[in-house]
């Protein structure tokens, strides 16, 4: 939507979203042709409209669309969005904004950060659950020569588990353990051996998240070892 706003041509005036929203779904005119890439066949034209006044207001809480100085009631684009606008891949060039670097684990904060705002998602992904896989390694005191899934699940069977919170009864112990060989096994193993083209950054932060909320329970299961001891 962006590209479409910063296209936005001087006749039309000031932006404002029923008016962005009316450009592309009104019927066309003869003579004035296809306006911003509309019209839409008309069964589509209610719900295109609904879509893009919905965007508008996502746009407006990222403050990529800021009030217009010169007209009341109208917006204009901030230099942040019209420089993703005038970016070669927008989605790439908003990556940045979807993955706060503060909140991301010491482990895998630099690495798995900068290859993230460079775009590289697939090894992005494939570094923030290789620094599960190192740091479950050592915090189980576990060899190299256990890997991936069978590191997960040695770390934290659910009975002899060096990582598992025996506080909790046994069907949570083991939802644990599944949940680690799962991930590793689901997000790690797969960039291991393919590419897996990963080309979304909303699902690639998420992927990141989770290996950081993992992290986060390897840090926890680390020092309450260290207390117990």
């Amino acid at each position: 939507m962006l590209p479409a706003l910063a296209s936005w041509p001087d006749w039309q005036g000031m932006l404002n979203a029923q008016t962005f929203a009316d450009v592309h779904t009104r019927p066309n005119i003869p003579g004035q042709g296809q306006i911003l890439g509309g019209p839409y066949p008309a069964q589509y034209r209610a719900e295109v409209g609904q879509a893009i006044r919905e965007a508008w207001q996502w746009l407006l809480g990222a403050a990529l669309l800021i009030p217009s100085p010169r007209q009341a009631s109208a917006f204009v684009l901030s230099r942040r969005a019209d420089q993703i606008a005038k970016a070669p891949n927008p989605i790439q060039a908003h990556a940045p904004q979807t993955l706060r670097r503060a909140a991301l684990n010491a482990a895998i904060r630099e690495d798995v950060w900068s290859l993230f705002q460079r775009g590289k998602f697939d090894t992005a992904v494939f570094e923030a659950m290789k620094g599960v896989e190192v740091a479950v390694r050592t915090a189980a005191d576990l060899g190299n020569d256990i890997v991936g899934v069978k590191l997960m699940r040695a770390a934290f069977h659910p009975e002899t588990g060096t990582l598992t919170d025996y506080s909790v009864e046994g069907g949570e112990r083991h939802a644990r353990s599944e949940l680690f060989a799962g991930t590793i096994g689901s997000y790690k193993n797969p960039q291991s051996h393919r590419h897996v083209a990963l080309s979304d950054p909303d699902e690639t932060a998420e992927l990141i998240l989770l290996a950081n909320h993992l992290l986060r329970i390897v840090d926890e299961r680390r020092a309450a070892g260290a207390r117990a001891g």
